[in-house]
């Protein structure tokens, strides 16, 4: 389950942050993206980057 708690946890960061870059505008890709410099998914990408912590977090306890 510790496992399973860090890969998840780990998954879910690197989608927030990818979805913070998209939404700044920072990270440009896929061009077509409908996420591009959109800040409504920059703090959906916070929030998601937060929940990836809390697992990473509960899969040290």
């Amino acid at each position: 389950m510790r496992r399973f708690l860090l890969v998840a946890g780990l998954f879910a960061l690197a989608v927030g942050l990818l979805w913070i870059g998209q939404g700044t505008g920072t990270i440009a890709w896929p061009r077509s993206s409908f996420m591009v410099n959109e800040l409504q998914w920059a703090g959906y990408g916070a929030a998601m980057a937060g929940f990836g912590l809390v697992l990473i977090w509960q899969s040290n306890q």
